[in-house]
């Protein structure tokens, strides 16, 4: 596996080819110390053995789809699935590919860049995609840019599947979040959602203002407030560090692991959405470019 480490005053982070992943996220705490928040590997090579997607791009479609496929201009494409549900891209997603680093830039506002090609079929989704990510540092922000284009249509729900540990506490319970998200999707026991969407309030999931975690854990698709870019922020008195997540996509599926203490933010599509017709549309087509930014930003707890 080749490896990239990208620096400026405020943050290292550092990327592997295999599955474009994030192994690194350096930031400093209260402390003067810098602390990685993001749980991961010291050895690349264990990336090959692991089942959590840590800190990878998932794709090509992240998330659930049903039916063990989907139609797209009426044909229909099938999916690899167990029990029913198409998870993460497939047997073999984005996650477990080697992308290509295209660019490496040492600047003030230091980045990496990596391609991969998906071929047509490849998992079973239609059209030739060829994908690109970026990850860049601009002050204490972690960009993180996808982008791809077809030359037939497809659809496409791409995300960064890290697992954010702002402390080394055992566990994230007092850790305080806040999601701007006024809705969540309602989920089968299968996690595949109904197709209704739920209002927050007066449930478990209700974080519009910030507070402990505590014992709450989440696999949880939530519904932004479309008038904030801002969908998320994360603290932890510890160390100081808090986390503001940002996003163009529609939606952000907040998941706590079971086996370790962390939680991820994948911002994207929902889930879906290829069998849901008022979902937002995961479809790309010849000449268009999906385009999913994400900005991950650092401070100190005042």
């Amino acid at each position: 596996m080749k490896q990239v480490t990208i620096s400026n005053e405020f943050m290292t982070l550092m990327v592997l080819d295999y599955g474009a992943i994030i192994q690194k996220l350096l930031v400093k705490g209260k402390d003067g110390k810098h602390h990685n928040v993001v749980i991961g590997y010291n050895h690349p090579s264990r990336y090959r053995l692991d089942d959590n997607c840590l800190g990878a791009c998932v794709g090509r479609y992240a998330g659930r789809i049903s039916n063990g496929g989907f139609t797209l201009d009426r044909e229909k494409f099938l999916l690899y699935q167990e029990d029913g549900v198409h998870l993460h891209g497939g047997k073999e997603g984005f996650h477990q590919k080697y992308w290509t680093i295209e660019e490496v830039s040492y600047s003030d506002d230091p980045y990496v860049k990596l391609s991969y090609k998906s071929k047509h079929l490849e998992e079973g989704y239609p059209g030739n995609l060829t994908v690109n990510i970026t990850y860049k540092l601009v002050n204490n922000a972690l960009q993180v840019i996808h982008e791809a284009v077809t030359d037939r249509s497809t659809v496409v729900n791409l995300t960064n599947h890290s697992y954010f540990k702002l402390d080394d506490e055992p566990y994230i319970d007092d850790n305080r979040l806040q999601l701007n998200c006024p809705y969540m999707l309602e989920m089968q026991e299968n996690l595949l959602p109904t197709g209704n969407i739920l209002p927050v309030t007066k449930t478990n999931y209700d974080f519009l203002l910030p507070k402990k975690i505590g014992v709450q854990r989440f696999n949880t698709p939530f519904v932004k407030d479309l008038g904030n870019e801002k969908v998320a922020e994360l603290s932890s008195d510890k160390s100081g560090i808090s986390m503001k997540v940002y996003t163009n996509q529609p939606a952000l599926i907040v998941y706590t692991p079971e086996d370790f203490s962390a939680i991820c933010f994948e911002t994207q599509n929902y889930p879906d959405a290829p069998n849901q017709e008022h979902f937002p549309s995961a479809v790309l087509r010849p000449g268009e470019t999906y385009n999913n930014i994400s900005i991950f930003k650092f401070d100190l707890i005042i």
